[in-house]
């Protein structure tokens, strides 16, 4: 069975014989046999028309204008049987069935395998669309603002002028000479030709008809040889058409002049200039400029996009509030805060029990007006803190804040926020009573209970933390305020400490976790505390939490870390308290006496310092630093006594200690006392363990030397030579002996004998600048020879390929040219950096110093010469060529470090001009 014979069929009625036969006719264009009728056969897809003939009726020429027949037509001027061979060749294309749908092609029908294929190849098509989506939209994207950019809008064009016009003063905007328009008035009027009606070309010949009578009749009556015959001739003239010609044109002439008046007319009653005098209010006109937002063209899209989805969520959901405030919104953005106040109102009669909503409305709206919106608002929410909290905030006056603040604790007594707004407002006595109300009605909020128990007295605040603790039990702020209660009404240490260690105990109990950062950062609040520190709280919850969550290996480590951290913040009784924490644990370990006897240094008063140092001793006697410290501290602060006491005791521990015989030598030395120091450098020579120091024997000559004795001071340098061959100090002393005795040939044997290696021959033989590194060594001499024979350029640059810190004080001192006046500025800027730099690395030589001193006074403020003084006397620096010159020389012995850089900086002005 065929499908022709499945399809249904109606009997075709019987033409007339009259009728035309249409099926010998062409048939139109795009026509479809039997499509009319509904006997279609069937259709693949409804977007492209019927489907195309299955069957072998339909290949092999079928009958056009059957229902079954498929458009398979013969196209005209094609040779007999040619439609078929065109329907048959499988090259050409279709674009819904592929090849396939030549002699290929299985079926004519679209099954669900054919329509799974096609979605599959949908899917992949909008997949690829969509991955190259970004890159087209950007590319569109940049064609849009190319084009734009390179076609301006006139407004766009005119943008920046316009805000120049904000600039215009009001003297400049009347300045400004009124011209007038006068380019309608005296345009120069060109002729018009328009067609004339008919009636217009009667109306003129009718009048020149009646003129032409009366004209001749006129002339009849005249003298013919009289001169009026002439005109009476003139007037018969009139008659002619050429006269009825003028006429017309007269007229049309004078319907224009008036239209031109008219118009005229107009354009003066429209013009904003009238006699010299404007209808503009210049400085309205400029404050319009100023409020007027200049958009882009992007920005004005991206609005009306976001216009657009936003009415479509209020649309979709208007019960949904966020919509209408981000809509709301959207306007205030373009400007237009009439149509936000609208559309936050249709919100808030669609979405009353929002807050945000009507907080958003009385934000747009004029104080007078939001005051009577957050009304409508708390009458519809009484229960919403923050619409209450935004009324009192629209109120000027603290009265009427009050007010409408404990209206709202009648609705709502359980709202922390709104008691605590009230109590602010309050004087003392009121909020007291307010807070008394407050912890009844909000029993949980602690800082309620904290404030009450700050405005009540001292018997009344202990039961009213003991109130809050029965309250709060898991809350550590209770417990640390009534500890500070108790310091600040007398309470001793103990009594503290047993405060916290209780509150440790119930809060673990509890069930709350102690956290051991979070307690030491109460500590230091507690010492940072106003009016006054709660030292004693601060030292209670050091000793409580110190050592929870750390392993016993860890602590000592973790309690200087901790200590050393504190003090950087300025949290010195936490750090106090930490290291006195670690001292009392491990009382041997020396370093933590020092680091500990350091910030009582810098932050404690002496008594506290030689309390924490003596103590010190006495836990470590054989830390040899501990004494010497001790012994300083006793004699800068003036007990001399003290210090000799200190190092006699330090002798008992430490017999045979260089360090401490030489404190005892200097001591005495520095005090003026050198006939004890010459007494107790004796003694020392004869320890056993004491002479075996070659130092002792340097000392030992430099009292000598200053008591004058260049015999004896001779014998102990020869006798520490022999001793000491290696130990240059001798030879460098033994050779200022002779030079100060003016034996210089002397003074070159002793320098020669140290070079080759002292008598036995096996010493370093370096008779060099101590304190000064190989290459500064190396250095020395060109720049000694630098400082004899004044500038040489040649000298110079072999002083400069030595290296070491004589090339860079004469690149930055001497410069070979001179520096021109603009580049002092920077270069002084830099000198000081570096000089800061040099001071900084190495703080022991004291050139350095005095080289940064007499650059600070040549070129610096007073204060900035202060700081370097003082910074100098704190380093107490010992090496240098020029510092050890001025320092060792006799006449400046006992000399402050002050006084010893100053006249460094006056050797140093001793250098020849470069």
């Amino acid at each position: 069975m065929t499908r022709e014979d499945t399809l249904p069929t109606r009997p075709m009625p019987k033409a007339p014989t009259t009728k035309v036969d249409f099926n010998s006719l062409k048939a139109p264009s795009g026509y479809v046999p039997g499509l009319g009728r509904g006997a279609a056969g069937f259709t693949t897809r409804s977007d492209i028309g019927p489907a195309r003939a299955g069957g072998l009726d339909a290949l092999k020429g079928g009958n056009p204008s059957s229902p079954l027949s498929f458009p398979f037509r013969k196209a005209p001027g094609s040779k007999a049987g040619g439609d078929n061979e065109e329907a048959l060749d499988d090259t050409k294309f279709d674009e819904f069935m592929g090849n396939d749908a030549g002699v290929f092609a299985a079926t004519g029908e679209y099954d669900e395998d054919d329509k799974e294929a096609d979605a599959v190849w949908e899917t992949v098509d909008n997949f690829m669309d969509e991955r190259r989506r970004e890159a087209r939209e950007k590319r569109l994207k940049e064609e849009l603002e190319r084009y734009r950019a390179e076609n301006p809008k006139i407004t766009e064009q005119f943008a920046d002028l316009k805000r120049k016009l904000t600039e215009v003063s009001y003297e400049e905007w009347e300045s400004i000479p009124e011209i007038g328009d006068y380019t309608i008035k005296k345009q120069r009027r060109m002729e018009r030709f328009a067609p004339v009606p008919d009636s217009l070309l009667a109306r003129a010949a009718a009048e020149a008809a009646s003129a032409s009578a009366a004209g001749g009749s006129l002339a009849k009556s005249l003298d013919p040889n009289s001169g009026l015959a002439s005109v009476g001739g003139g007037l018969n003239g009139l008659a002619t058409p050429m006269g009825g010609a003028t006429s017309t044109v007269s007229d049309l002439t004078a319907i224009g002049t008036g239209r031109g008046t008219v118009l005229g007319l107009k354009l003066d009653r429209m013009a904003d200039s009238v006699t010299g005098q404007t209808v503009v209010d210049p400085k309205g006109y400029l404050t319009d400029l100023k409020s007027i937002k200049i958009s882009t063209d992007a920005e004005i899209s991206d609005i009306k996009k976001a216009r657009h989805l936003l009415k479509s969520v209020i649309q979709t959901n208007p019960r949904h509030a966020p919509g209408w405030i981000a809509a709301a919104r959207l306007e205030e953005v373009a400007g237009k805060l009439a149509d936000a106040r609208k559309l936050i109102m249709q919100g808030c009669e669609l979405c009353p029990n929002s807050e945000d909503i009507w907080l958003e409305a009385a934000r747009l709206q004029t104080p007078d007006n939001a005051k009577a919106l957050l009304a409508r608002g708390v009458a519809q929410l009484p229960e919403s803190t923050k619409l209450w909290m935004a009324a009192a905030k629209l109120e000027t006056d603290d009265t009427a804040k009050a007010r409408v603040l404990r209206k709202a604790l009648e609705r709502i007594p359980t709202s922390v926020r709104l008691w605590k707004a009230a109590v602010e407002l309050a004087e003392e006595d009121d909020a007291r009573i307010l807070l008394s109300r407050a912890v009844e009605c909000c029993p949980q909020a602690v800082e309620l209970w904290l404030a009450l128990a700050r405005l009540e007295t001292y018997e009344n605040a202990r039961k009213v933390l003991n109130n809050a603790r029965k309250a709060v039990p898991t809350e550590p702020a209770i417990w640390i305020t009534a500890a500070k209660l108790e310091e600040a009404n007398g309470a001793e240490q103990g009594q503290v400490d047993k405060i916290v260690a209780r509150a440790i105990k119930s809060l673990s109990t509890n069930g709350v976790v102690i956290h051991r950062d979070a307690w030491m950062k109460e500590a230091e609040n507690a010492e940072r505390s106003t009016p006054a520190p709660h030292v004693l709280t601060c030292r209670a919850i050091v000793r409580t939490v110190y050592s929870l969550g750390v392993d016993a290996a860890d602590l000592e480590a973790t309690l200087v870390a901790d200590a050393e951290d504190a003090a950087k913040r300025g949290s010195v009784e936490t750090a106090r308290a930490l290291y006195s924490q670690a001292l009392t644990t491990f009382p041997s370990q020396p370093h933590i006496w020092r680091q500990a006897a350091q910030l009582e240094k810098g932050h404690g008063s002496r008594a506290q310092l030689d309390e924490l140092l003596r103590r010190a001793v006495q836990f470590c006697p054989q830390a040899e630093v501990l004494w010497l410290m001790a012994a300083k501290e006793a004699w800068l602060g003036g007990d001399v006594d003290g210090s000799r006491a200190i190092l006699a005791r330090a002798f008992a521990a430490n017999p045979d200690s260089e360090q401490i015989w030489l404190a005892a030598f200097k001591l005495e030395f520095e005090n003026n006392e050198p006939e004890r120091a010459r007494a107790l450098l004796a003694k020392a020579r004869e320890n056993e363990a004491a002479s075996s120091y070659p130092r002792v024997w340097m000392k030992s000559a430099i009292v000598e030397r200053e008591l004058g004795d260049a015999g004896k001071e001779r014998a102990l340098l020869e006798e520490g030579i022999r001793r000491f061959p290696t130990f240059e100090k001798f030879y460098l002393m033994l050779g200022q002996l002779e030079q100060r005795c003016g034996s210089t040939d002397g003074a070159r044997v002793v320098y020669r004998w140290g070079r080759e290696g002292g008598t036995e021959g096996g010493g370093r033989g370096t008779i060099c600048q101590v304190g000064m590194g190989k290459e500064e060594r190396l250095g020395a001499p060109s720049w000694r020879g630098r400082r004899r024979n004044g500038p040489n350029r040649k000298e110079g640059g072999v002083l400069k390929s030595t290296g070491g810190l004589g090339s860079l004080l004469l690149m930055l001192l001497s410069p070979p040219h001179p520096p021109s006046p603009r580049f002092v500025v920077p270069q002084v800027e830099k000198a000081r950096s570096w000089f800061n730099r040099a001071v900084t690395l190495n703080p022991d030589i004291g050139d350095h110093w005095a080289h940064f001193y007499k650059f600070e006074c040549q070129f610096g403020t007073p204060e900035q010469q202060a700081d370097v003084s003082s910074r100098c006397a704190a380093a107490e620096p010992h090496h240098g060529e020029r510092w050890c010159r001025v320092s060792k020389d006799p006449r400046n012995a006992h000399q402050p470090v002050e006084v010893l850089l100053r006249r460094t900086v006056q050797d140093l002005d001793s250098l020849p001009p470069p």
